[in-house]
């Protein structure tokens, strides 16, 4: 039986723990495979939908190992044993009106999740159909998007050309400061998400419902809203290719997620392969 400091790792997903194909290779599933033999606990932490995130836990045993999942950037988590909602923050129903506007006044479009799929009011929209391919889930066209949230929704997405949408960003979030928060994932992705939505915050609520602390757990990750739990986590660790702010705040940086990064750092650090 190893001995490891570290006994909870966190994984964010794209450009961490998946290489550009959006696939996990084969070296960083067996070595993770390792890892919880070992006892590790593993969290997926993705501003993906739970669906979305889902064949990759499946991929990673989680269900065996008693993984979780961490979807919406903390806007839930699930247990893969049970598949347990053990936490939840959504949004306010009262906003969907303003937020629907928002996108059909400007010519854009606004999706959101349901089960398996997502749902806009043109599936076909470029933008939605990245959004689709990312999270590898089919896209449905509803005809008011407004009549099918009838039901607790953890994030909306306002889609379009970079330019106009970053118009939009600020007048939203003035209009939403106190209610939620609204933000820009990526040129063409805004946001839409309960407020105080956020890894660490989230994570926090894992740990103590498991009765560990931040100094047993190391996090991996590259964007910004890996952060929070990088600056977290008793081992933060940035991709090669991660965001500069998110390196500098990093304790360690590991290989790229095209080099097997995440494979790296846990052989490093966790199953003292070096």
């Amino acid at each position: 039986m190893i001995l490891m400091k570290y006994k909870i790792l966190v994984l964010d997903l794209d450009g961490t723990l998946t290489n550009k194909k959006k696939e996990i290779t084969e070296h960083t599933r067996e070595t993770l495979i390792r890892a919880q033999e070992a006892g590790v606990k593993i969290v997926l932490a993705s501003g993906r939908p739970t669906y979305g995130i889902m064949p990759l836990a499946r991929q990673l045993e989680l269900d065996k190992y008693e993984g979780y999942i961490l979807a919406y950037n903390g806007g839930q988590i699930i247990d893969c044993k049970t598949g347990e909602l053990m936490y939840e923050n959504v949004l306010d129903p009262a906003v969907y009106p303003y937020l629907y506007e928002c996108a059909k006044s400007n010519g854009f479009q606004i999706l959101s999740y349901k089960d398996e799929y997502i749902i806009s009011e043109n599936a076909d929209d470029q933008y939605v159909q990245h959004e689709a391919f990312l999270n590898r889930m089919p896209s449905k066209t509803v005809e008011n998007f407004l009549d099918v949230i009838n039901f607790p929704v953890a994030k909306c997405l306002i889609v379009g050309d970079p330019e106009p949408l970053a118009q939009l960003e600020p007048v939203m979030k003035k209009e939403l400061e106190s209610k939620m928060n609204v933000f820009r994932s990526e040129p063409f992705f805004l946001e839409l998400v309960p407020k105080g939505i956020d890894k660490a915050r989230c994570l926090a609520v894992l740990l103590e419902e498991l009765g560990m602390t931040p100094d047993e757990m190391m996090a991996c990750g590259d964007g910004f809203n890996d952060l929070s739990m990088i600056e977290y986590a008793g081992l933060g660790v940035a991709m090669a290719n991660a965001q500069e702010v998110v390196r500098q705040a990093a304790n360690y940086i590991t290989l790229s997620n095209e080099e097997d990064g995440v494979a790296h750092a846990v052989e490093k650090f966790m199953l003292n392969a070096e």
